[in-house]
């Protein structure tokens, strides 16, 4: 079963859109950001809190995808 993950890259031009990639765990999913994008730092790779997209984020281990006009925001989320 796979988790949606947000991540945070940073290439030579500067913060890509917002990223999300479907991965079992966070390791898991660094290392498909890592094979996707090895020219650019990845800069944090989190799940999304309460995020809600109705762009297509995939359904399978490895699916990467950019969302063009959305920024990086840090997940937000409930404390108990």
């Amino acid at each position: 079963m796979t988790t949606l993950f947000i991540a945070k890259v940073r290439g030579p031009n500067g913060e890509k859109p917002l990223i999300t990639v479907r991965a079992a765990a966070e390791g898991e999913a660094r290392l498909f950001l890592e094979a996707a994008y090895p020219e650019d730092t990845i800069e944090d790779v989190v799940e999304p809190g309460d995020w809600v997209s109705d762009a297509d984020t995939g359904t399978k281990a490895g699916d990467v995808r950019e969302h063009p006009g959305v920024s990086w925001q840090a997940p937000t989320g409930s404390s108990g």
